[in-house]
């Protein structure tokens, strides 16, 4: 079924303390054919800050299309610096078990569950790959079913805490004065072992937010610790790209569900229920695009600077999907 929302945490098993009624979900893009197909996890990015809408929906469209049943993940975020600390890495972690556990009722292949992670959701995704065994479940159920990912892809990925870090990522997940022990165990180049997931990695030289070193950083280390990865860097183009297609491009992302927080949030603010002025309220709607009104990112010649780098860019789904048909192979 399509647009199904599946709740990760039932009543009690969820607390973050800006949640304001959120509650993380999976959103479907499930083939109505009856037959197995291999799962795909879509995992927006936007800093930890907010699921941003351009990498949801759309990518998912595509891997559906590509014959995946997808799962759009709308994870716990920090818009307002309450840090995440390891609640992000939960939300996946349930995700995947939920997914698998679920294999028949979602017609999904359980030994094929894949992970497309965008930007800070780049960095949740191999979070998962390298701390998997890590995150344990309170229900006796879930916990029995693995969390590990069969493969994962990730796109102009945050990896490091280090020299390259995006570090607005880093206060969003740890808060401002993070132990050094916490931003080694975020720095996940430094995590990578032979139990790593496949691993395919793309990026840009000339982002601008995110440092193409990072997704070096951790190519390198799957090389290293023998993990299969395969890593593609496009000459030109800005951060956040997502499909980079021309309805990318257009700003054309759906419904924006995964900002479901963000309008709660937003909520709470203008009704008083937070130490912010009611007024942030309309503020943080208009800031997302939710006030109704469509909000231009870029100037006429940006856009047609950035126009002419969706060929190059643009191949990345199709070579990301012949890569994981030769990883299910091997499966």
């Amino acid at each position: 079924m399509t647009g199904e929302k599946i709740f990760l945490w039932q009543d009690g098993e969820y607390h973050y303390p800006a949640a304001y009624g959120f509650v993380p979900f999976l959103t479907s893009y499930i083939h109505e054919d009856h037959d197995v197909h291999p799962a795909m996890i879509v995992v927006p990015g936007g800093a930890y800050r907010n699921a941003s809408p351009s990498e949801g929906h759309l990518p998912a469209e595509e891997f559906y299309r590509a014959g995946y049943n997808v799962f759009v993940l709308a994870y716990t975020v920090n818009l307002l610096d309450e840090p995440l600390k390891l609640q992000p890495l939960r939300d996946i972690s349930r995700a995947v078990r939920i997914i698998r556990a679920g294999a028949e009722k979602y017609a999904v292949d359980p030994e094929k569950i894949a992970l497309c992670g965008f930007s800070a959701g780049g960095h949740l995704c191999a979070s998962l790959c390298v701390h998997f065994e890590d995150i344990s479940d309170r229900d006796p159920e879930y916990q029995a079913v693995s969390n590990r990912p069969d493969a994962a892809i990730l796109s102009y990925p945050v990896i490091t805490s280090g020299e390259y870090a995006h570090r607005d990522s880093m206060v969003a997940l740890l808060g401002s004065e993070p132990t050094e022990k916490e931003l080694e165990y975020m720095s996940l180049e430094k995590h990578v072992t032979a139990d790593t997931p496949p691993c395919f990695l793309w990026q840009t030289v000339t982002d601008a937010t995110v440092p193409v070193e990072n997704s070096y950083l951790f190519a390198e280390a799957c090389r290293r610790n023998g993990v299969c990865f395969a890593h593609h860097v496009f000459s030109e183009g800005v951060h956040g790209m997502s499909i980079a297609t021309e309805q990318w491009l257009e700003r054309e992302f759906g419904v924006p569900y995964t900002l479901e927080q963000i309008r709660l949030l937003a909520d709470a603010v203008s009704q008083g229920r937070t130490s912010y002025p009611e007024e942030k309220g309309a503020e943080i709607l208009a800031d997302f695009g939710l006030d109704g009104r469509k909000k231009e990112k870029w100037t006429p010649d940006e856009k047609n600077a950035i126009r002419n780098t969706l060929k190059e860019v643009g191949i990345w789904p199709r070579l990301a999907e012949d890569w994981l048909s030769k990883i299910w192979q091997k499966n």
